[in-house]
């Protein structure tokens, strides 16, 4: 599991409007907006204001997650978090021995 705060988030705005963001390497995936979170992350991915939280994590999250906030007037603000997931790959099953 892992949190991922959004530190951008200013609680006297009112009604900010928030998306996140991911990006590795030169692709950029807008994965939450509107209101709601996109595939692959809708069914382990939790949104509050100030983090979202991952109930499962992978390699395959490892980058840069971009938290953007609009407010009032057009303010913008934004924070960036960098994710390392680290661990083994899964152990591939053993090959039978064939004589």
């Amino acid at each position: 599991a892992a949190d991922i705060p959004c530190s951008a988030y200013r609680s006297s705005w009112n009604n900010p409007r928030i998306e996140w963001k991911f990006q590795k390497g030169s692709s950029l995936v807008l994965f939450y907006y509107g209101g709601e979170l996109t595939e692959p992350y809708k069914n382990r991915v939790q949104f509050s204001p100030t983090t979202i939280h991952f109930s499962t994590v992978t390699r395959a999250d490892t980058g840069k997650y971009i938290c953007e906030v609009v407010g009032d007037g057009n303010h913008i603000a934004k924070s960036e978090v960098n994710l390392i997931v680290q661990g083994a790959a899964a152990p591939e099953p053993p090959s039978p021995l064939v004589p």
